[in-house]
């Protein structure tokens, strides 16, 4: 069927069948449909929807449109979880290990920083020589022998992924919970899982800022992963103010190794980290209940288990064997470092998460164009939290720069993304629900 045929279809809000699906995906491959198709197509799906069998057999298609890693051979859980990004999240370098102690393989594929929102990847590179581009035979290598390992996206996973989403991004159709869906799964998928924990945030600093809208785009994601046969779950988490003390890049992969080492930890990253990390353990049936994975994962860590294989990641995947002992040594460190005091003392009543976000592109940690390098070493730490109380000897945080010019845009976008009250706010979980 010609493309134009398959896009008057869904424009006038017809059902697609797999078939029209898979050949409208294939002609993105073989570049029979050309970009302006495609943009008619999103539009399309943007406007009319798809139903949960049509956003299915999309999401199949994506992911076949290149590789599909097979994981013969490997006798334990496959499992993974996916963020939809925050400021500050950087619980996937902390959970990756800790699962990989409890026995289970860990293949995560993650992405660069996106809008506001940090990248898993982005953080990594601020070890030296740690290979985010690993090709797949060193990531199975890597997974077989450590247990887990985090790359970035290969060339040929869901190529169709990258190519409809860059389209997406500027054609007003990013905000399709069928197209996140699929995109967000498509590479999932590609990588071979068999069970998904899903960590939709919600929030000023999350792309989903309402309730509603992540509980939807959460149900879509359980209902189309389980329909192509790797079990999910999801946990709705809190993204209204900055999670854990670190905002950056280097400066988050500090917090994580002290994390693992048991020391710097923040509650709210705790609570987030242990909660992912025990529902999958459930859902790969490692453990019988939630408490019992609490017990694991508390073993894990205080034995040292998990930051060993922190440690073992990273060297395998070409950074120091040293890290973990000596991450200071490695990891850059900006120029300056100076607090951040608020105007006037009191409690922290809310923070705009995501113009904190925005900040650290401008102290150069984030990307204001595609292809941007990124000055891995600026950010926060010691980032105040709600109802914590602040005063002249108390900041808001402490910068890391590079230039006074930098500092004095931090501070005023600091100040005015951080709201102080005379009364202490309620102290709320980050875990809203799970579905």
């Amino acid at each position: 069927m010609l493309p134009q045929e398959i896009i008057r279809i869904k424009r006038d809000k017809g059902v697609l069948s797999a078939e029209q699906i898979r050949e409208f995906i294939g002609g993105i491959s073989s570049r029979t449909v050309d970009d302006t198709q495609v943009a008619a197509m999103t539009m399309a799906v943007f406007l009319n929807g798809l139903n949960k069998r049509e956003t299915i057999d999309l999401t199949l298609a994506m992911r076949d449109s290149g590789d599909v890693l097979r994981w013969d051979g490997f006798d334990k859980p496959i499992v993974d979880k996916h963020s939809s990004g925050g400021v500050g999240d950087k619980v996937s370098l902390m959970l990756a290990p800790i699962l990989a102690a409890c026995d289970v393989y860990v293949p995560m594929i993650a992405g660069r920083g996106l809008g506001h929102t940090g990248g898993t990847i982005d953080k990594l590179e601020a070890i030296p020589n740690y290979n985010t581009q690993a090709d797949n035979e060193l990531f199975r290598k890597t997974v077989k022998k450590v247990g887990c390992a985090i790359i970035g996206q290969t060339g040929n996973l869901a190529p169709a992924d990258k190519k409809i989403y860059a389209i997406r991004d500027v054609c007003g159709t990013v905000e399709s919970i069928p197209l996140i869906t699929a995109s967000i799964l498509s590479k999932k998928l590609a990588a071979g899982l068999e069970y998904l924990v899903m960590d939709l945030k919600c929030g000023n600093g999350a792309f989903m800022k309402s309730f509603e809208d992540a509980k939807a785009l959460a149900q879509s994601i359980i209902d189309v992963s389980n329909g192509a046969g790797t079990k999910a779950r999801a946990v709705l988490t809190d993204m209204n103010q900055v999670l854990g003390f670190a905002a950056g890049n280097a400066v988050e992969v500090r917090e994580s190794v002290e994390y693992l080492q048991g020391k710097n930890i923040n509650p709210r990253l705790d609570k987030v980290t242990r909660e992912l990390c025990a529902e999958i353990l459930v859902l790969c049936r490692r453990c019988n209940n939630l408490s019992e994975a609490n017990n694991l994962i508390t073993e894990k860590l205080s034995s040292g288990a998990a930051l060993e294989k922190f440690a073992q990641m990273v060297a395998a995947l070409g950074g120091p064997t040293d890290f973990a002992e000596k991450y200071e040594e490695y990891l850059p460190h900006a120029a300056h470092t100076k607090p951040i005091y608020a105007a006037k003392n009191g409690y922290i009543g809310a923070v705009d998460a995501r113009a904190v976000g925005l900040s650290i592109i401008e102290l150069c940690g984030g990307r204001s164009t595609p292809s941007q390098a990124l000055d891995l070493a600026t950010g926060y730490t010691n980032f105040a939290q709600i109802g914590d109380y602040v005063d002249a000897q108390t900041p808001l945080a402490i910068v890391h720069y590079q230039t006074e010019e930098q500092f004095a845009r931090a501070e005023k976008a600091i100040r005015s993304a951080v709201s102080i009250c005379g009364k202490q706010s309620a102290l709320l979980s980050p875990v809203l629900c799970k579905i």
